[in-house]
């Protein structure tokens, strides 16, 4: 009887040590489930934690890239201009006739040039005013160097000259006069505070670039080639001699201005900035960073190039069917829709009483066209020459 009753309360003790066991194993496995449980649902946190950011990401994203396209688009009273530029294009591909390409063209190239200057603004707010008021000068130049890159490039000689003098007679003559006249009418009665130092440096300079453009035409005509087709070797190297002393006069005035003596003008330049930063300049800077600002820049100068070739394509036919002549749309024309942007913002600075911001634009902007542009047309016309660009023809100072 002993070995069943034995084998009994093996068998017993057997089943309450696996009893044991398995509560054992159990209450091992409740806190393991309990912590895949938890970490699932902070997986679970963790991913919808990042889709809602992605998706905030995307919706600032979207109403930033808003605010910059109302920013540029229709943040300028030549808005309506606007609808001119997919109106020349169409005009190109259906071939409606070169008068209103060339016309949709200029209508459209003068808001392009008005925010050309107002982005390189928000991108000289990094640079200084001084440094800042260069940047502008240069990119509101933009329209004038592409048109006579491209009349260059197609060998209208006589489109480019006239319209490189009448952007320099439009920046000196009708910029700064109505400017002028509107800062005064504006102002009657107030002192009108000027410092001379921007502007005596100024006038040195286009007179400097005057004479350089004097002694090549009397070389010519002292020469006996009066005739405008021939140019002779001695006009040609006068005239690149000249374009050399030009672009050291220019560089070494940028020297003097932005490093030599920059002590000059830095306290003209911290007030003028101090003063002219105001609520409209603060939220521009705010919604138009520095890098979205440069791509803005390189898109519209992009189009400004396609329509500055169209209208450099069409605007001999365009003279012809609209009955104007060619001198008068290269001298007057072309300026005009050019410089609007520093029209405009002389005018405004003129209302301001800031004579000197005012004398800054007019002045530099002829400045950087007589010294600088010219002299690049030159360089482009003497390396033509020698096969390293596709430019078939030369450019004298005649």
């Amino acid at each position: 009887m002993a070995p069943p009753q034995s084998g009994d309360g093996g068998t017993a003790g057997d089943l309450l040590e696996t009893g044991l066991l398995a509560a054992a194993s159990k209450e091992e496995e409740a806190p393991a489930a309990k912590t895949k449980s938890t970490s699932g649902r902070l997986l679970a946190d963790e991913q919808g934690t990042v889709t809602t950011a992605t998706s905030s990401r995307v919706r600032r994203g979207a109403r930033r890239m808003a605010a910059q396209l109302q920013e540029v688009f229709l943040g300028t009273r030549l808005f309506p201009l606007f609808s001119a530029v997919p109106l020349a294009v169409a005009a190109q591909h259906l071939r409606l006739g070169r008068a209103w390409v060339f016309v949709f063209s200029l209508i459209g190239l003068a808001p392009l040039a008005e925010r050309v200057s107002f982005l390189s603004e928000n991108i000289a707010d990094t640079a200084g005013p001084t440094a800042g008021g260069l940047l502008n000068a240069t990119c509101g130049n933009v329209p004038e160097l592409i048109i006579a890159l491209f009349a260059l490039h197609k060998e209208k000689m006589e489109i480019l000259k006239w319209s490189l003098l009448g952007s320099i007679l439009s920046n000196l003559l009708l910029v700064l006069g109505s400017s002028l006249l509107c800062g005064g009418l504006a102002n009657t009665g107030k002192e009108r505070p000027l410092d001379r130092r921007q502007a005596d440096i100024s006038i040195g300079l286009l007179m400097l670039g005057v004479l350089c453009h004097i002694l090549p035409l009397l070389s010519k005509y002292m020469n006996g080639t009066g005739d405008s087709t021939s140019s002779s070797g001695s006009v040609l190297e006068l005239s690149r001699l000249s374009a050399i002393v030009m672009l050291t006069a220019y560089f070494g005035g940028l020297i003097f201005q932005l490093k030599s003596h920059r002590q000059l003008f830095e306290q003209e330049d911290s007030e003028s900035g101090s003063t002219s930063s105001g609520d409209d300049d603060d939220d521009a800077s705010s919604v138009i960073g520095f890098a979205s600002a440069i791509v803005w820049l390189i898109g519209m100068t992009v189009v400004i190039a396609v329509l500055s070739n169209y209208v450099v394509t069409t605007i001999e036919e365009a003279s012809e069917s609209l009955g104007i002549p060619l001198r008068f749309i290269s001298i007057i024309l072309l300026p005009i829709v050019g410089n609007a942007a520093e029209h405009a913002g002389a005018i405004i600075f003129a209302f301001k009483n800031k004579i000197d911001v005012t004398l800054g634009i007019a002045l530099g902007s002829a400045t950087q066209i007589l010294l600088l542009v010219v002299r690049i047309k030159i360089f482009f016309s003497l390396f033509s020459i020698y096969g390293y660009l596709g430019f078939g023809t030369t450019m004298v100072l005649d």
